[in-house]
């Protein structure tokens, strides 16, 4: 098998992975607007990789926090530096529902949210990549232990 077989089969294997791995993957440019948008953004927003590509992260989700929102990514742009928003800060970034909605108390996901520049070949950061995780168990169950906390103090 030549090099550039190998090097085709290599590429599908990351793409099906990253388009298949238990996390929200995004890849904004810099007008955020959607370059990457896996199977799990799809399963939980309802949009498609298809309709989300080369649209604005603010028109696919009007409700978003956008001073803030933009705040945030124009930082990881500017500075080239990642951040991190966690749950405890803003319980969710994107208006999913939880995966359990009969046995969770959580109406929505509680999510962690990596925001990381993305280098082009000349060390700008030219895109950044948003992993969302679904923290939601984590969550509930911090916010049952504290209220049952609270209630054995008083």
């Amino acid at each position: 098998m030549s090099d550039d077989a190998e090097g085709l089969i290599d590429l599908h294997w990351m793409f099906d992975m990253l388009h298949h791995i238990d996390v929200g993957l995004v890849v904004l440019d810099k007008d955020y607007k959607v370059q990457l948008w896996n199977s799990f953004m799809e399963n939980h927003s309802g949009v498609s990789s298809s309709i989300a590509k080369q649209q604005s992260l603010f028109s696919l989700f009007p409700d978003l926090n956008t001073g803030w929102l933009h705040q945030k990514l124009d930082n990881v742009f500017g500075l080239s530096t990642p951040i991190f928003i966690a749950w405890e800060q803003r319980p969710h970034l994107f208006p999913f529902k939880s995966y359990r909605p009969i046995t969770s108390i959580a109406d929505k996901m509680y999510q962690n949210v990596a925001i990381r520049p993305i280098s082009s070949p000349d060390g700008k950061a030219k895109h950044l990549c948003m992993v969302v995780y679904d923290v939601t168990d984590v969550a509930t169950n911090k916010i049952a232990l504290t209220t049952l906390n609270d209630k054995l103090s008083s």
